[in-house]
């Protein structure tokens, strides 16, 4: 196992920067995911601790030793491709063994680690098949077995899942995870899902533009989102946001929602700000209520008119027409509105935030 250090680390194409000096530590044994939109250097960055891309500027260590220089097999670190990558004239045993061939290891012991390996991964009736004989939860298998039968100290998987139908993604989730609790290596892993994210991870890193945006565990950054991107990114579905304006009421703080007749108190240490200035009330979906009509409560009330529902089972996604605002709530399993009627949405205070328009960070939450 080892730790990874990445200390200001740039990585530019010609006069194009794609990784603006990002500082980033993954500790021994860690699962740490780098989460993002298509384009946000997530794999780029990925690609440098691998050595497959060359830096910029900056420093990337692994176990105390810096590599900057060092080839990708000196690393002592394996990474799993989004398109497996595996050999389609070879078998799974020779697929599992492709990066022992080269070593000094005897045939016996090498034999051994292959075996071992594909129990592990529940590949033992497979060894003589070749990958055209396979499903793709067991290509992706026999990728992470190859990198795995070489001991690595730390592991590196780019995207490994998006070729996988949605049961085989939910599964190979589960294998990874268990392999990683199983094994205790040290694992960065890339994706652009975020429920990937939130159900795999010790620590997310969100990336946007080459940048570093918030890094904690997945229900820190779903609990205390430190921006509006992070708090649409991370959860799902994504986060409501409201236009809404700071006024002084009775000598209160509070966020009036424009348009909408509704207005929220406001602590006066959540915020610092000159009155009438614009800010976006957010709620996420499940914390808004669907009820018959307003509960009083201390939070938000709004109503509006139901365009669209999606039962799920275990809830109902509602979508509302709030005074022209799109709006996503929720309601029980068995409670399901029909398209135009008129409905109350609830959210309590300790479930909404307050960002500013313009720096677009969070505020507090309410």
């Amino acid at each position: 196992m080892a730790n990874i250090v990445l200390n200001s680390l740039v990585k530019k194409y010609g006069n194009t920067t794609a990784v603006h000096g990002i500082d980033l530590q993954v500790k021994d044994g860690e699962f740490v995911v780098l989460v993002g939109p298509s384009g946000c250097g997530k794999s780029t960055t990925l690609r440098m601790i691998a050595g497959l891309e060359d830096i910029s500027g900056g420093t990337i260590s692994i176990d105390g030793r810096v590599v900057n220089e060092a080839e990708p097999k000196d690393r002592n670190i394996a990474m799993v491709f989004q398109n497996y990558a595996i050999y389609p004239h070879m078998t799974v045993a020779q697929n599992i063994g492709f990066g022992l061939y080269t070593s000094k290891l005897p045939e016996s012991e090498k034999k051994k680690r292959i075996e071992e390996t594909a129990k592990i991964l529940g590949l033992e009736s497979l060894l003589g098949r070749r990958p055209s004989q396979l499903s793709g939860g067991q290509r992706q298998r026999v990728a992470i077995g190859r990198a795995m039968v070489r001991n690595p100290a730390a592991f590196l998987f780019d995207e490994p899942l998006s070729n996988l139908d949605a049961q085989l993604r939910t599964q190979m989730r589960l294998e990874i995870k268990r392999l990683h609790q199983r094994l205790g290596t040290t694992i960065v892993f890339v994706t652009h899902d975020q429920v990937e994210a939130m159900t795999m991870a010790d620590r997310i890193v969100v990336m946007r533009d080459g940048r570093i945006l918030q890094v904690g565990t997945p229900m820190e950054l779903y609990d205390n989102p430190a921006d509006i991107f992070t708090a649409r990114f991370i959860g799902s579905p994504t986060m409501n946001l409201l236009p809404a304006r700071l006024v002084d009421k009775a000598g209160h703080h509070a966020a009036e929602l424009n348009g909408l007749g509704a207005s929220v108190a406001v602590s006066a240490g959540g915020i610092s700000g000159a009155q009438g200035a614009e800010v976006l009330l957010g709620v996420r979906p499940h914390d808004l209520v669907v009820s018959s009509q307003g509960n009083g409560i201390q939070g938000l009330s709004l109503s509006g008119t139901v365009s669209v529902v999606e039962p799920l089972g275990s809830e109902t996604l509602v979508h509302l027409d709030v005074g022209g605002a799109s709006v996503i709530a929720s309601a029980p399993g068995k409670v399901i509105p029909k398209a135009g009627e008129r409905v109350a949405v609830n959210a309590s205070a300790g479930s909404l935030y307050l960002f500013d328009s313009k720096s677009e960070r969070a505020l507090c939450r309410m």
